[in-house]
């Protein structure tokens, strides 16, 4: 049976997080037996503080097998969590998400957790053990990219390095 995620038919729950924001981004995640706990807790052990998570919404079984949502805010933004047990459409390139970083220490602090159980990438991008794309960058990256050779440094790196940009 296929649930309706609209607000006013799905099963009578009260979206509330809705009203709160005019464009709410939904994040659509596989995992084993369709249970968003193990993706809640993956978000919650890096984002500590800045993640706060609502109670799970049970949404049944649908054509991709046992799904749950959760809504979470993340650095003060709201997002949708969804998870199903068998995977509908694998994340891509195309939706990332930004961290602009005030240091190389909150830098390495990001891309060492995402990279951990997920692959590594180019310009600052690195692909989580869920498959969501970040963009692991300092908070002045437009200045870097003002010195001499910075594409091609940028060009050359996984991991953002701010020190090699100032060489």
């Amino acid at each position: 049976m296929w649930v309706d995620l609209h607000p006013i038919h799905s099963n009578n729950l009260k979206y509330e997080n809705m009203d709160n924001n005019k464009i709410v981004t939904n994040q659509w995640f596989s995992a084993d037996g369709g249970n968003i706990s193990e993706i809640i807790e993956y978000y919650k052990t890096i984002f500590l503080k800045d993640f706060e998570c609502e109670e799970i919404i049970p949404l049944g079984e649908t054509p991709s097998g046992k799904t749950e949502m959760c809504y979470v805010t993340i650095f003060g933004q709201k997002y949708i969590l969804m998870s199903t047990a068998i995977e509908h459409h694998p994340l891509n390139d195309a939706v990332s998400f930004i961290i602009n970083c005030e240091d190389q220490r909150e830098i390495d602090k990001y891309w060492d957790y995402f990279t951990q159980e997920g692959k590594e990438s180019q310009c600052g991008w690195c692909i989580d053990k869920y498959g969501l794309r970040w963009q692991v960058i300092p908070l002045n990256l437009g200045e870097l990219m003002n010195n001499p050779n910075s594409f091609e440094v940028m060009m050359g790196q996984t991991k953002i390095v701010i020190e090699e940009y100032l060489n």
